[in-house]
Formats: structure tokens, C-alpha cells, sequence
């Protein structure tokens, strides 16, 4: 017969093992967002309170340069052309009328691993995908494929903005010759407007404290 003492050495490996299972199995199953990668282009359609439009995003982290052409709904067709200096040009070409205005941001673009320290909610569909999702800052709610590991669907809580991602394609670049911003850009001789603690939103800038930065530049883009 085992006496107390093997007892409750016994008792104790089985609780040790129990918590470190547990452990394990919690540390293992809880998603982790997929990283953006450095390169890639997508195509968003964006309903924004009934206002839509749609957008193509172009992510280049290597040469620190984020493009949005924005396409509303029959309506005019605007640029927004962000540098990882906090450089962004707003603008529109022919047949619009030639307009734009030079912004200065705090920071640059987001970094690919922005995600990091995203709270999980759980799985849901979303638009027919079975997704992870993810809160960021108490700021968006990131829907992820499960099974891909892309980007399915963002919506910003503040706003009320919602993402669907149409297409992602990773690796994608767009041409050299198309991030430069027209010359009537620089034609102007007062100095760029520096916005303090608002942040480049690059379509999802999450870092902004306190703020709805991406609704705050969304204003600026419809207005301008």
C-alpha cells in the first residue's frame, strides 16, 4: 500500500503536468495574426456610412512607400501617396481638376508586424470566409482566413468604416514611375501643413492615440 507521502508526490506531479498541459494547449491554440508582407497589392471595397468606393492599395515596407487610389463611387478618383518620412500628397489628375495638397504626418507608413499584441476574439464568418479576428487599440477589428491566413475584412470602430478585401496579391510592386506625385505638387511656396499626434494612416494606422486617424484622413481625402 502506497503511503501518504508517494501520495501526494503522485498528487503533485499530476497537478504539475495538468498546468503545464493546460498551459501549453492555451499558448498553442490562440491564433497569432500573420505578419503583412513587405510587397503586395490589394483591392479594397470600402463602405463608409453608406459612402463607397474603392481602392487600391499598394504596400512597399523596403523602399518605405504606401499608394491608395481611391475610385468613389461615381465620382472623382483621388491619390493618396504616402512616404515613410511622413510625406503624404493628396491628389487627382486629368480629367479631374488638377488639385493637391502636401500633408506632413508625425510617423510614416505601417510597420508589416502592426498587429502585434492584437487581443483575439474568436472565429466568425465573415463575407463567406471562416475567420480569425483580432482588436487592435480598441480601434478595429481585423478579420483573417483561417485557412489562407489573409486578409479577409477590417472594420474600424470608430467610423464605423468597413474593409472588404476583394484581392490580395503578395509580392505585387507597382512601377517606379507611378509614385511620383505631379509637378503642380511643388509648386507652391507655403510650407507643408505638420499634423502633430495624428498619424499617416496608410488605410489602417492604428498607432494614433486617441484619435480615428483613418477617419480623420479620410475627411481630408474627400474634402480635397
Amino acid at each position: 500500500m502506497a503511503s501518504s507521502t508517494d501520495q501526494r508526490i503522485c498528487f503533485s506531479l499530476c497537478l504539475f503536468l495538468f498546468l503545464f498541459l493546460h498551459l501549453s494547449t492555451s499558448t498553442t491554440d490562440t491564433p497569432i495574426p500573420a505578419p503583412w508582407p513587405e510587397q503586395f497589392h490589394s483591392v479594397l471595397f470600402i463602405n463608409r456610412s453608406g459612402t463607397l468606393q474603392k481602392t487600391d492599395l499598394w504596400y512597399d515596407w523596403p523602399n518605405g512607400r504606401n499608394f491608395n487610389i481611391i475610385q468613389y463611387q461615381q465620382g472623382v478618383l483621388k491619390y493618396d501617396l504616402e512616404w515613410n518620412n511622413g510625406t503624404s500628397f493628396i491628389y487627382t489628375l486629368d480629367p479631374f481638376n488638377r488639385t493637391c495638397k502636401k500633408l506632413h504626418f508625425d510617423v510614416g507608413i505601417l510597420r508589416p508586424n502592426w498587429l502585434e499584441g492584437a487581443k483575439y476574439l474568436g472565429q466568425e464568418y465573415a463575407d463567406n470566409f471562416l475567420c480569425n479576428v483580432w482588436e487592435k487599440a480598441d480601434f478595429i477589428w481585423y478579420h483573417e482566413d483561417v485557412l489562407t491566413r489573409r486578409p479577409v475584412k477590417w472594420i474600424f470602430l470608430t467610423s464605423g468604416m468597413v474593409s472588404h478585401v476583394m484581392t490580395f496579391e503578395v509580392g505585387a510592386v507597382l512601377e517606379d514611375e507611378h509614385w511620383q506625385a505631379p509637378v503642380y505638387c511643388f509648386s507652391k511656396s507655403e510650407p507643408e501643413p505638420r499634423l502633430h499626434n495624428i498619424m499617416s494612416s496608410s488605410l489602417l494606422d492604428l498607432e494614433a492615440a486617441g484619435g480615428d486617424a483613418h477617419g480623420f484622413r479620410q475627411t481630408l481625402i474627400s474634402e480635397w
